[in-house]
């Protein structure tokens, strides 16, 4: 039975609060709760430098197949803690789930960092992405369920933000610690128990936060939702409103009846899941996380040495960083489609630059630096446009009553795409060499532009009802209203 009694007579009614303390508020909880964003970049960009270390016969002595391996398996991981996070979130709450996935981070980092073995590392890394994939789903929850409409967007893609500030520091700390410590191959050690500090961090911000508001609803505990909401809104009668308007959500949410694989038989659903699938494999086989978890090994295969392509690195972090700033400005004045488009025009460019330059200069001394400012150009391109506009564009293409199966198979097919890129790069350069390795991720890029121009609608400004009935009548609008 809901409180409405308990909304009604609470004895210490908020006071009217000021926009600059609603601010602060509000700062304070993304901050603390998107360190989760943080932990997910630093804990897959860290790899990037490590790696090499690691691979010596000194230390792991691994293979391609090792190297593919180490990597991807924590998206392997991810893969699955992204389908199981939101059902516990919404039996334990979304600030409990935070708190053990950190205890969980701090566990599984010492084990990588302590690892005697590759097998030991695949299955500690593999481990670790459960707790990546939950932050991925959790954190925007969290970050949802406190925001307003007006400021939803620039809220949630804050842990946007925080994920590549994240891979951004892990590559700084790489290019730290591989410059200090010269030719001590065991520093990898070091690098990955960096990882530490920001899930302590995580750990202990998460008492200074509180639950989200709308979980407490779904539990019937309107009291503690009225007191959290006090805090980040102006007055009881906002706190008031926006607790029923909850109420009348999850009712709906209750009795609504929720899609499952048997509606896939339904064209019209079946249609917006698989372009849900193409968009999360999409957004993977452009090649993103082979800069991101690769970087410092392509700068090295291009011509430079390597402590200097660890600080070159750097570079590409600044750009994601860069891109994403961009990207979080631009996106709801521009059209979906078109930053899509753009955005792969772009990262095939820059790809093709690659694969020009690895054979034109193969044996110049300009080569490194080529590549570096192709790879630069790249991330700037798909931080500013793609990474953001698929998560935008998932969000938008699934009615609600098909939403919880979309995202949950879409960021799965996602998570295990991610986790093949990571596989097989090594593999393929280890065989093909740099140069037709990414001329294979050309071909990718171009089947992603097809893909894209054909099938995916626009979204901009219009309503989930409309985006549905565009469906239903299988005349998908590729314009914005």
């Amino acid at each position: 039975m809901v409180e409405n009694s308990n909304i009604e007579t609470s004895d210490n009614p908020p006071l009217d609060l000021s926009d600059k303390v609603i601010h602060r508020n509000l700062q304070k909880t993304a901050l603390i709760s998107s360190l989760g964003g943080l932990l997910f970049g630093i804990d897959t960009g860290i790899i990037n430098g490590a790696l090499i270390y690691m691979s010596s016969p000194s230390e792991l002595n691994l293979t391609p197949n090792d190297q593919g391996l180490v990597t991807s398996a924590i998206t392997l991981g991810a893969a699955f803690g992204a389908v199981f996070a939101g059902r516990i979130s919404d039996k334990i709450g979304r600030k409990h789930l935070l708190r053990y996935l950190s205890v969980w981070f701090i566990i599984f980092t010492l084990l990588c960092s302590f690892a005697p073995n590759a097998l030991i590392m695949i299955i500690s890394r593999a481990l670790l992405g459960l707790a990546v994939g939950g932050v991925s789903v959790i954190v925007p929850t969290y970050l949802s369920e406190f925001s307003t409409p007006e400021i939803r967007g620039r809220f949630v893609a804050q842990n946007e933000l925080m994920i590549v500030t994240g891979q951004l520091l892990a590559f700084v700390v790489n290019a730290i610690l591989g410059n200090i410590f010269t030719g001590v191959n065991s520093i990898w050690r070091y690098m990955l128990g960096f990882c530490v500090i920001p899930a302590i961090l995580l750990f202990i911000g998460l008492s200074f936060i509180s639950e989200s508001p709308r979980w407490l609803v779904m539990k019937n505990r309107n009291s503690e939702a009225e007191q959290v909401l006090a805090k980040v809104r102006p007055n009881k009668k906002v706190v008031l409103e926006e607790i029923k308007q909850i109420q009348v959500a999850v009712n709906q949410e209750k009795n609504g009846k929720q899609a499952t694989f048997k509606d896939l038989a339904t064209p019209w659903i079946r249609r917006i899941v698989l372009i849900g699938i193409g968009l999360a494999i999409m957004q993977q086989i452009i090649g993103i996380n082979v800069m991101m978890y690769y970087g410092t090994s392509i700068l090295t295969q291009s011509g430079f040495k390597h402590n200097a392509a660890l600080i070159a690195n750097i570079f590409n972090g600044v750009m994601s960083v860069l891109g994403t700033s961009i990207g979080m400005m631009i996106m709801n004045k521009v059209n979906r489609r078109t930053m899509l488009l753009g955005g792969i025009t772009g990262t095939t460019i820059s790809l093709i630059l690659i694969v020009i330059c690895s054979s034109v200069f193969q044996h110049s001394a300009l080569l490194p630096y080529l590549v570096l400012l192709c790879t630069m150009l790249f991330l700037i391109f798909f931080q500013g446009s793609l990474s953001p506009i698929v998560w935008i564009m998932l969000s938008e293409i699934f009615p609600q009553n098909i939403r919880g199966m979309g995202m949950g198979v879409s960021t799965f097919f996602l998570w295990f795409s991610n986790f093949l890129v990571g596989m097989f790069f090594p593999i393929l350069v280890a065989h093909l060499g740099l140069s037709l390795t990414f001329l294979v991720f050309v071909g990718f890029n171009i089947i992603s532009f097809i893909f894209s121009y054909f099938c995916v609608p626009e979204t901009r400004g219009k309503s989930l009802e409309k985006i549905q009935a565009e469906f239903k009548s299988g005349k998908i609008s590729k314009v914005s209203e």
